[in-house]
């Protein structure tokens, strides 16, 4: 039987808490379990905070993005897309597609691009704390926990973000397990 170091549990249950955190969004009405729908719901949450069209190009491509993420997720559980997910086969399906799978290149990504960029309005490449703030309150984040989440990723202390760096924060905290990695921080503290 091979045993786990104290370091490696560290990093599981710093990955199952920020999943834990990522269920939570996308589980708004607070039922335990989440379905297509939900998902779809945080999407839309993101969309409105942003005055963007679903039916926009960006919009569209939003839904269609959180889609395939629902499906990826689906698919790596053997479950029929219409079905409901407890809090343990989010973790389960996030791990299996997007940490350990291959999954998140082609399919989560684009999604963290997208939502970056619409936090950029004027294209310059920078994200303001005002875009931040809307992007996190579409997501649920308590108020208070903005400044501090903004605070810990603008490390440069520039008062602005970059888009690439929020999509590098989106990958550091949906599947990274460093528990020094800035994005960890992306929704506030843990």
């Amino acid at each position: 039987m091979q045993s786990v170091s104290g370091e490696a549990w560290v990093a599981i249950d710093l990955l199952n808490h920020k999943l834990d955190r990522a269920f939570d969004h996308i589980d708004a009405g607070g039922a335990g379990s989440v379905a297509r729908g939900d998902l779809l719901g945080l999407g839309a949450r993101v969309l409105v905070g942003f005055g963007e069209s679903p039916t926009s190009v960006t919009g569209s491509g939003l839904v269609d993005g959180f889609d395939a993420i629902w499906a990826a997720l689906a698919d790596a559980l053997g479950r029929d897309r219409d079905a409901r997910l407890s809090r343990e086969d989010f973790r389960d399906g996030m791990r299996a597609a997007f940490v350990a799978g291959d999954r998140y290149e082609p399919v989560f990504r684009p999604v963290t691009v997208t939502v970056a960029g619409l936090c950029d309005p004027d294209g310059d490449g920078l994200i303001g704390p005002r875009e931040f703030r809307t992007m996190l309150s579409a997501f649920g984040t308590a108020y208070d926990d903005v400044d501090a989440a903004f605070d810990r990723l603008d490390r440069a202390g520039r008062g602005r973000l970059t888009v690439d760096g929020l999509v590098v924060a989106a990958r550091q905290y949906y599947t990274g397990e460093d528990p020094n990695a800035a994005g960890n921080w992306l929704f506030g503290p843990l």
